[in-house]
């Protein structure tokens, strides 16, 4: 399978730059939006696990969760939508052996993330988590669940950049199919291995790290074998490192892994305060800030489709086009995740209570969805707006966004908690950061990268 020479290669082209938005979203984005579906219920089903064990351990997990899901933004959404985003700008002006060598050394850039990370969680935990101040009978939970969780971060970081490059040459097929199948498996092992189902395999909190590693590893393998077998994108000729493939990537997602930073620490800080109101507050807002951040990958499904579809148009010059193609993908996840969010905002316990009793916790977690779910919508339609706006090869406007709604929660936060107030002011903040947030990737969209030809790209 000749991945860059093939006649399926060159009728996916084709179809990005001719078909509707609709088809496209139909045709790319919803296989896509299956596979990240997938890993939303793979983070819905460790919380009802961990849920399992107590008030106390759905606490830890809430410390633990901001760094896990700031990792996954990163692989998948910063330097995973820079490869995608140059691979489909390549492909679309033409130029497959540089698309070929793009996808190599966004491998080797994934590696090299991945040690970071191994090197910062796997030797420095008690340090890094103990950034958030959280009370001493947590830590002990969260540092040895940090150990496992990212002591396989190679096989996350390779499972998302080569699913990234396969999504810069339009098939969101291949790894939508993988990440179903993996988080079936890993939704199986985490409960087997968190319950303690089958004697001698009781892992506890830890369960659900463990299955993390062991199906990102198995989907790494698969991919990892499928492009090897092309026989066209890890050829000798191309498995060079080139300073030109890695800046094009970094000009999207170095930017990207600022706003990745932004997001992660907004969720950070917030958790920090929220610490200060005690065990029962951070284990509500735990459930209500995944929730939020569920919402990521969803849009994550629809923007990363859009990053290919955008790229490859912005590649052919088609810039009005691309911003039709952004704007319809953001309006629908603007109207699925907005009715979702007021429903949750009206009804809160159809999702709390998936997790826990009627206890103190479960107060802070319902005061949380009812001012910050109206939001959802609006933040989910920004967050489309972000991935799609990778596929113009520039994201200095965007990340500026991001970096703006994390101000605006830091002040909300200190003055909340120096003025005394209560907890509800917090989450006012973060509804107001989550606005912040849509008006402004909306705006982006009228700024000059989708308006003019960029030499660099």
């Amino acid at each position: 399978m000749q991945i860059f020479k093939s006649k399926k290669f060159e009728n996916r082209t084709r179809f990005l730059l001719s078909a509707s938005p609709l088809s496209i979203l139909y045709r790319i984005a919803l296989p896509n939006v299956a596979g990240v579906a997938m890993m939303t219920a793979v983070t819905f089903f460790d919380a009802w696990f961990i849920g399992q064990l107590g008030t106390q351990a759905l606490a830890s997990l809430a410390l633990i969760f901001p760094f896990q899901a700031l990792m996954q933004m990163m692989a998948g959404g910063a330097i995973g939508g820079g490869i995608t985003s140059a691979i489909a700008r390549a492909t679309g002006r033409g130029e497959q052996d540089f698309a070929k060598k793009i996808a190599f050394n966004g491998l080797a850039l994934g590696a090299g993330m991945s040690f970071i990370y191994a090197v910062i969680f796997c030797v420095f935990p008690d340090h890094t988590l103990g950034l958030l101040s959280p009370p001493d009978e947590i830590m002990g939970d969260a540092i040895k669940y940090a150990k496992v969780g990212f002591g396989g971060a190679i096989f996350t970081w390779v499972f998302f950049v080569l699913s990234s490059v396969l999504r810069g040459i339009g098939d969101t097929s291949t790894p939508a199919r993988v990440i179903l199948v993996a988080g079936c498996l890993q939704i199986v092992i985490s409960g087997f291995l968190t319950l303690g189902i089958l004697p001698g395999f009781d892992l506890g909190f830890v369960g659900p790290a463990a299955s993390l590693v062991i199906c990102h590893a198995l989907a790494s393998f698969y991919l990892l074998a499928k492009v090897i077998r092309s026989k066209s994108l890890f050829t000798r000729e191309n498995c060079v490192l080139d300073w030109r493939s890695l800046t094009i990537i970094l000009r999207v997602g170095g930017l990207g892994l600022i706003n990745s930073i932004t997001i992660a620490l907004t969720v950070v800080i917030v958790t920090s305060f929220v610490g200060r109101f005690g065990v029962e507050a951070l284990a509500g807002y735990g459930l209500g800030s995944r929730l939020e951040l569920m919402l990521i990958p969803i849009s994550f499904g629809v923007g990363a489709a859009l990053t290919a579809a955008v790229g490859t148009n912005i590649g052919a010059n088609q810039y009005q086009r691309a911003k039709l193609i952004a704007k319809t993908g953001a309006l629908v996840t603007f109207v699925i995740i907005g009715i979702f969010g007021l429903l949750v905002a009206f009804m809160p316990w159809i999702w709390i209570n998936l997790f826990i009793d009627f206890d103190e916790s479960f107060l802070f977690a319902s005061t949380y969805l009812t001012i910050v779910g109206p939001f959802y919508g609006v933040f989910a339609g920004g967050m489309t707006l972000y991935f799609a706006s990778q596929g113009t090869g520039t994201m200095i406007f965007p990340v500026l966004v991001n970096v703006v709604r994390l101000f605006v929660v830091l002040i909300t936060c200190a003055a909340t908690v120096t003025l005394q107030l209560d907890i509800q002011w917090l989450f006012i903040g973060i509804s107001l950061g989550l606005l912040v947030t849509g008006i402004g990737q909306f705006l982006c969209l009228y700024s000059s990268p989708w308006n003019k030809t960029l030499k660099w790209v």
